[in-house]
């Protein structure tokens, strides 16, 4: 698995304006990425001093999933106060100082914001139970009285997305909503004081600094009128692929235009990105209109299996949606909440070539902790060290969300590999050993340095990153190939040599090129033309 590199690279000239149209970003989950204290937890201070590996492999941003205050009901996705660090993450001076940092290096920083619903521990919400029905407190959150007799069945059909009901009924007879745990109350966006109040967050973090904001369930925030029923049951079935009365609803694209203009106050270009489960690519990009956000996950391309005509038609959709807006198209192969790309795609062959062909896109780019080592799925947690809610739920998400959350390892020989002092929060597995940062630096062959290969020439060559269309180039059945300025990607998703003219002098392989006119089985190469 050796990569190629020509001895001389072009050099980019000018600059595109908006750093965000072919920025990579790297994902970093906090509990996972390094651990300052031992107590086997990472943490801020944690963060802080891996920024320099950060700056080496070559990004452009990193993205901090939430580090706020919370009872971690869901891996601070459960956030009790938006302005304050949760202790086991370190403090607001330790934030302030992640970010200072990363900007001394050249790095941004987008904070993870949660807006469509909070903890059972926020202060309001714990106000409203206090003040019981009808109270001002309880407008800010979906409190309904049940149906039936006595109020005893939920007020909708609806249902968690981590399984159950979306409702909870509390002691004085009211439900409220939950579109994800029960310590998971979904704020009412059509309440005033609930929009001014994110509008007051999203100032506090671009007061200390923050670049710019990844928007958790963007999609949910605001709900159809009179909360109607769905009608059916195993309602995840159809995220993402039918219109639902809980997502996607118009009156979204209001509050974004509203956090648009609170960005645009700030200089520095800081920016929004959607996390925006919607029924189609077109749907996506209406989130991305001038005056709303700037960029929005791509989950129909990470959604997309190993192989070349399904590829070539998301990678055709994702660019056809986002022209008309004028939205640089993002690109994703993992993330905190999927299977990582090497077990889903079933060898690290395929991850690698994947990798080098989502880089070779126009547009951004994202990276999920860890996959530049090419790490895999841990698959065999043990139910007891299991923290995912989900897991314990019936009929919701499958639960796997702990096997990609298994801290990241960085040098050594047996766990935690550097993480920390004081073992992990998630066992690391044995073979792990070998796929650390200190194993894979420096060995040609390895995935960290074909990562920090691509990035450097991404950075370097003028024809990639920002930009809108791809030229397809005529290829063999199983083949992508495709051509941006002088530049060429070839990507072979069969399991087998493919015979194509060389078209040009090869840059960088996802494997070895034993002749220059074959492309090896699941493969990507990268050319100058």
């Amino acid at each position: 698995m050796t990569q190629h590199l020509a001895d001389a690279l072009p050099t980019a000239t000018g600059t595109t304006p908006g750093w965000w149209r072919d920025a990579v970003i790297y994902q970093v989950y906090p509990r996972s990425f390094a651990d300052s204290n031992g107590d086997g937890m990472g943490d801020l201070e944690g963060i802080r001093s891996r920024l320099p590996y950060l700056k080496e492999l070559g990004v452009d941003a990193v993205w901090l999933s939430p580090f706020y205050a919370s009872p971690q009901a869901d891996a601070g996705y459960d956030v009790a106060d938006y302005r304050a660090i949760d202790p086991m993450f370190g403090t607001l001076h330790d934030a302030d100082a992640v970010i200072r940092e990363a900007h001394g290096l050249g790095l941004r920083i987008i904070v993870d914001l949660v807006p469509n619903h909070c903890s059972d521990q926020h202060e309001w919400f714990k106000q409203a139970l206090r003040e019981g029905p009808g109270t001002p407190l309880r407008e800010r959150f979906h409190f309904r009285p049940g149906q039936g007799e006595d109020g005893e069945l939920p007020p909708n059909d609806w249902e968690s997305i981590f399984g159950g009901p979306a409702w909870t009924r509390v002691a004085d007879g009211e439900w409220y909503l939950h579109l994800f745990a029960p310590e998971q109350p979904d704020f009412n966006w059509e309440h005033p004081a609930v929009q001014d109040e994110f509008r007051s967050i999203l100032r506090f973090w671009l007061d200390l600094g923050a670049d710019g904001f990844r928007i958790d369930v963007a999609h949910g925030l605001v709900k159809a009128p009179g909360l109607p029923d769905l009608g059916r049951d195993e309602q995840l079935k159809l995220l993402g692929n039918q219109v639902l009365p809980f997502f996607d609803q118009d009156g979204v694209h209001e509050i974004y235009r509203s956090w648009r203009r609170v960005l645009d106050e700030y200089a520095g270009d800081r920016i929004g990105v959607a996390e925006a489960w919607t029924p189609s690519a077109e749907r996506t990009a209406l989130y991305l209109r001038h005056d709303e956000l700037h960029q929005a996950f791509n989950f129909h391309y990470l959604s997309t299996g190993w192989d070349a005509e399904a590829l070539r038609g998301a990678i055709d959709d994702s660019l056809d949606s986002m022209r008309p807006v004028g939205a640089p198209t993002t690109w994703v192969l993992s993330n905190h909440d999927v299977v990582r790309h090497r077990t889903r795609f079933g060898s690290l062959d395929r991850a690698r070539a994947a990798a080098l062909l989502m880089l070779a896109l126009p547009g951004s780019a994202y990276v999920y902790q860890g996959e530049e080592l090419g790490l895999p799925e841990v698959v065999d947690l043990p139910d007891e060290v299991r923290q995912d809610p989900s897991f314990f739920k019936a009929n919701g998400q499958d639960g796997l969300r702990d096997g990609c959350r298994v801290p990241i390892p960085w040098s050594g020989e047996q766990a935690p590999y550097g993480f920390g002092t004081g073992g992990s929060w998630l066992p690391q597995p044995a073979e792990w050993a070998g796929l650390s940062v200190e194993a894979q630096t420096g060995d040609p062959e390895s995935t960290l340095e074909l990562y920090r290969a691509a990035l450097r020439i991404r950075r370097a060559h003028p024809a990639l990153g920002a930009g809108d269309a791809v030229e397809w180039l005529p290829a063999p059945e199983g083949v992508l190939a495709f051509r941006r300025g002088d530049f060429v990607c070839t990507a072979n998703t069969t399991g087998a040599p493919v015979r194509l003219p060389a078209p040009g002098t090869a840059l960088l392989a996802s494997a070895a090129l034993a002749e220059p006119d074959v492309l090896p089985a699941d493969s990507t190469v990268w050319w100058q033309g």
